[in-house]
C-alpha cells in the first residue's frame, strides 16, 4: 500500500511504499479499546481524599449527657452525622493505572494507525517546519493542506519553533513520532506526519 507524498501546498511531490502489515479485518479492535481505556485511566491523578471519624479535627468529649436532655444521644463531635465531621466510605489516593502488555499495546497502535490510513485521515508531508515562531505560519501551513478541523502534527524531532506556533491554537495538537500512541491516532479528525515521522513510526512497528 502506498501514501502520497505532498508538500505544505498540498501538492503530491512523490509516494511512500507503507512498510509495516496495515490490518484489514476486525483484528485488533479490543487491543485499541484496551489501549485507550489504559491510556486514559492513566490520566486520572487520583488525588481526592476525605477524612474519616478518626482524621477530623475535635474532641472526644462527649457534646451532652446521655439521658434527660430531650435530644438524640451523641458521642462525639466527629461523627459523620454532624457537619464537620469524617465522611464515610469516602474517596481515598489510589492509582487508576491499568496492565497492558507490549503486544497489545503495539497491536492496538498499527490497528488505529491502519484504520486511520484506510479512512484518508493520514497525510504525509515532506517537511514539517514554520518560517517563524508565529501562529499565523501554522495557520497558513493548514489552509495550504486544505485542513479543517482538529489535527494532530506529527515532527520526526523536538521543534521549538513549530511548537511555540501551534500551541496557541486549541484544535491543532503536536506530538513527536517517538511519544505518538493510540489515543493520538483517534482523538483529532486528521493526523499529518512529516516523512521522517513516519518512517520512525514505521521503525517502531517492523522492529521485533
Amino acid at each position: 500500500m502506498k501514501l502520497s507524498i505532498i508538500d505544505l501546498k498540498g501538492k503530491t511531490t512523490g509516494e511512500h511504499e507503507i512498510k509495516f502489515e496495515v490490518i484489514a479485518n476486525g483484528i485488533g479492535t479490543q487491543a485499541v479499546h484496551d489501549a485507550v481505556t489504559a491510556q486514559r485511566a492513566a490520566l486520572r491523578p487520583g488525588t481526592a481524599c476525605t477524612k474519616t471519624v478518626g482524621e477530623v479535627a475535635g474532641s472526644n468529649k462527649k457534646p451532652w449527657r446521655q439521658k434527660g436532655t430531650g435530644r438524640a444521644r451523641a458521642g462525639s463531635l466527629r461523627s459523620p452525622l454532624w457537619r464537620g465531621g469524617g465522611v464515610v466510605f469516602g474517596p481515598k489516593p489510589r492509582d487508576f493505572t491499568k496492565k497492558i502488555n507490549v503486544k497489545t499495546r503495539k497491536l492496538a497502535f498499527r490497528k488505529a494507525l491502519s484504520e486511520r490510513i484506510k479512512a484518508g485521515d493520514i497525510l504525509i508531508v515532506e517537511n514539517l517546519t514554520v518560517a517563524a515562531r508565529k501562529t499565523k505560519e501554522v495557520v497558513a501551513l493548514l489552509k495550504g493542506l486544505n485542513l479543517d478541523g482538529t489535527v494532530t502534527l506529527v515532527s520526526e524531532s523536538y521543534d521549538t519553533d513549530l511548537l511555540v506556533a501551534s500551541r496557541n491554537i486549541p484544535y491543532v495538537d503536536l506530538i513527536t513520532a517517538d511519544l505518538l500512541n493510540t489515543y493520538d491516532l483517534l482523538k483529532n479528525d486528521k493526523i499529518v506526519f512529516s516523512k521522517g515521522a513516519f518512517e520512525k513510526i514505521e521503525q517502531r512497528l517492523t522492529k521485533e
